[in-house]
């Protein structure tokens, strides 16, 4: 009879259940990005800054969205760079599904009509930040696994922080510039679709938007370190059968 938990020391099934755990977490975090996108976030800051002034405006899925890029740096540094470009690339076309799924909902006969405007208000996000925000996922989270690799690569798989760091700060630079142009500037000005904003605004939506998403950046990168070294107790990488030593 086969036993099916973890050996101690049974690396190959340590990673195996971190693969898992860690796809789960990306699909998780991207699909609450989906449904919680419609919320505006005003975070009060200590002090006024330049561009930015007292508050940081962002939308809800910020925050859940900065995870997928926690999650696809644990699960690129575990399991390689075409790995992790596969889990990008499909969860992307996933994104498709989240929204058809949502949008029939809403479009069914609803037993309460007050209720299903209510479902719909929250549930809908206008098409300007659906273009904006898929836009930004397919090249930010492209960038992040090329960079992340580079960086890898070029320093023999040591410096994992700076990895870390340097692959998710540029990437969330992009993802920042490319949401908040195409869904407040490019879309409601070139298309018609949504709002245009003042480009003051739009600026300050981005410098605000990228100092909080900076900021996540950092501080993930202890957690980081945590996942690997746990799911890589021995120090082995896979990818390239050395011991790390970051």
């Amino acid at each position: 009879m086969t036993n099916n938990l973890l050996a101690p020391g049974d690396s190959t099934e340590l990673l195996a259940v971190g693969q898992v755990t860690l796809i789960g977490l990306f699909v998780t975090a991207l699909v609450t990005a989906q449904l919680t996108a419609a919320k505006l976030l005003a975070i009060p800051l200590p002090v006024a800054l330049p561009q930015i002034g007292a508050e940081i405006i962002l939308p809800g899925a910020a925050l859940a969205y900065a995870l997928t890029f926690f999650a696809s740096d644990c699960y690129a540094e575990l399991y390689g760079r075409r790995a992790a470009q596969v889990m990008v690339n499909i969860a992307f076309a996933m994104n498709f599904v989240v929204l058809v799924l949502v949008w029939s909902t809403i479009r069914a006969p609803a037993a309460d009509p007050t209720f299903a405007a209510t479902f719909a208000s929250a549930l809908a996000p206008s098409t300007n930040i659906v273009l904006g925000s898929l836009l930004a996922y397919i090249v930010s989270q492209n960038w992040d696994v090329f960079v992340f690799h580079w960086i890898r690569d070029y320093t023999a798989g040591q410096y994992l922080w700076l990895r870390n760091i340097a692959s998710t700060a540029t990437s969330q630079a992009i993802d920042t510039v490319i949401f908040v142009g195409v869904a407040f500037l490019i879309a409601p000005s070139v298309f018609g679709i949504g709002e245009a904003l003042p480009t003051q605004v739009v600026i300050s939506l981005v410098l605000g938007q990228y100092l909080l998403k900076l900021l996540i950046a950092v501080v993930d990168t202890p957690f980081v370190y945590l996942v690997v070294r746990t799911l890589r107790p021995n120090g082995v990488d896979p990818q390239s059968r050395h011991v790390t030593d970051d």
